[in-house]
């Protein structure tokens, strides 16, 4: 009896420790890599941070993240032994390595690693200027932006409806509508406009005050016009560095003016070094013989920002330094996908969880959130090389044309006012009916026809 009742209080004891236990608290460890783990005041924030907590609420464990003690991603040693993340937790002193962590066969021997929470491969970075430029068929239009060609097209289209219509407004320009044919017809008026752009003269020139200003202001406009497409024209031509093709790993291999390396000790690394491709194996080589590797991902930014450098690393964060600095560009070309995974011990009954969980956040949209969160494009665009000139850059002078334009058919109608007044005063006829049919006739447009036809009718 008492031994019956020992066993109830052991198990009643047992369950109620259980109950009290909570979610474990896992021990976690990270390295500090923009923008996946990074220091913010006594805490840390990242990419990697909000997976950390996204994961814990769907297993629902507590965790302590801390930063490895020696910096490294986890790599082995001539010895068998694991260095970084990977050494700590196969010495137990973490439960998990949440960091970018390259799926590799060498780590699935010693450590689980998760399903992939973000594809990546191999891809270099280099400076704008030594990237691979292929002349465009349609570059002799790069002076101007879309912008500025439509409103060239605008303003010339407008300009050469103006000296049409000033032409048939203006007495001075077309004294006698009645018999005379007006030398500045609508196609005779765009294409003296066109003519003025090309400095080519396309007589016969504008006779009225009203007409010469609106010639003149559209002189000025062009010469401005011109000014500005022929000096940007040569600045996007000329370079003061040497022009270096380099789009793909092949074209690296085959040079010897800009120099090229990768993270020592890295999964890149060790890719170029055991593939089975002549050309990776041949980069690995010139890499180990010009000691070319660097020791940290900012040293390879930085030494790419230099220029006459390029820089061989992971797709993903290569994109994350080109979103942060404008002088950047990585290639198209990417080699040797893989995966970034979360490590967990071997055997760990946890692993199998926490694939599930990357999987469910990855089909709800949540992965792809945080990839735009952190790899939002930041960079501020520097230097002075030559780039298109937009519309504001010419306000100035589509201002002045406007107003000139404007001031043209203004003192077309002043003329044509004044004419109309000295017409009705000579035939005693009311100024507005007179200027009525002085607008109807100029602007109609058989206007001409019919009166000359209304003459030739009432001829015997």
């Amino acid at each position: 009896m008492r031994s019956k009742q020992g066993i109830i209080v052991c198990l009643t004891a047992l369950l109620t420790a259980i109950c009290d236990a909570g979610p474990p608290t896992l021990s976690v460890t990270t390295v500090k890599q923009e923008p996946y783990t990074m220091p913010k005041g006594t805490e840390l924030e990242g990419y990697c941070m909000d997976l950390l907590s996204e994961l814990s609420k769907k297993l629902n464990f507590k965790y302590n993240v801390h930063l490895v003690k020696d910096g490294n991603y986890g790599r082995q040693d001539e010895r068998g032994n694991w260095n970084g993340m990977i050494g700590e937790v196969l010495r137990g002193e973490a439960d998990l390595a949440v960091a970018p962590l390259t799926l590799t066969a060498t780590r699935e021997k010693f450590v689980d690693m998760s399903k992939p929470f973000m594809q990546t491969g191999i891809s270099f970075i280099l400076h704008k200027d030594m990237r691979s430029s292929d002349p465009d068929l349609f570059s002799f239009l790069s002076p101007f932006s879309t912008e500025t060609w439509v409103g060239i097209l605008v303003a010339y289209l407008v300009t050469g409806v103006c000296i049409y219509v000033v032409s048939r407004l203006s007495p001075c320009e077309w004294s006698e509508p009645q018999t005379e044919e007006n030398s500045f017809s609508l196609m005779h008026s765009l294409w003296y406009t066109a003519g003025a752009v090309a400095l080519q003269g396309a007589g016969p020139h504008p006779k009225a005050l009203s007409g010469r200003v609106i010639v003149a202001i559209w002189w000025f406009f062009a010469v401005v016009l011109l000014a500005s497409y022929f000096a940007n024209l040569s600045s996007a031509q000329q370079s003061d560095k040497p022009q270096v093709s380099l789009a793909t790993f092949e074209d690296l291999a085959n040079q010897d003016m800009v120099e090229y390396g990768t993270l020592s000790a890295s999964s890149t690394m060790t890719f170029l070094k055991n593939s089975n491709n002549l050309l990776y194996r041949r980069i690995y080589e010139n890499m180990e013989r010009k000691k070319s590797l660097v020791s940290s991902f900012d040293e390879g930014i930085r030494r790419a920002q230099k220029g006459n450098y390029a820089f061989i690393g992971e797709s993903v964060s290569l994109d994350l330094a080109v979103s942060r600095y404008c002088n950047l560009v990585r290639s198209r070309e990417v080699i040797g996908m893989r995966g970034y995974s979360i490590v967990g011990p071997i055997g760990s009954p946890m692993m199998k969880n926490v694939s599930v969980a990357i999987l469910q956040l990855s089909e709800a949209g949540e992965l792809d959130f945080l990839r735009n969160k952190w790899w939002s494009n930041s960079c501020v665009q520097e230097g002075s090389g030559a780039s298109s000139v937009h519309p504001h850059c010419l306000k100035g002078a589509f201002v002045v044309l406007g107003l000139g334009l404007g001031l043209g058919v203004m003192l077309a109608l002043l003329e044509l006012i004044s004419s109309s007044r000295k017409s009705a005063k000579e035939q005693k006829k009311n100024c507005c009916s007179v200027l009525s049919a002085e607008l109807s006739q100029r602007l109609g447009t058989s206007g001409a026809q019919k009166t000359q036809e209304t003459t030739d009718k009432s001829k015997p």
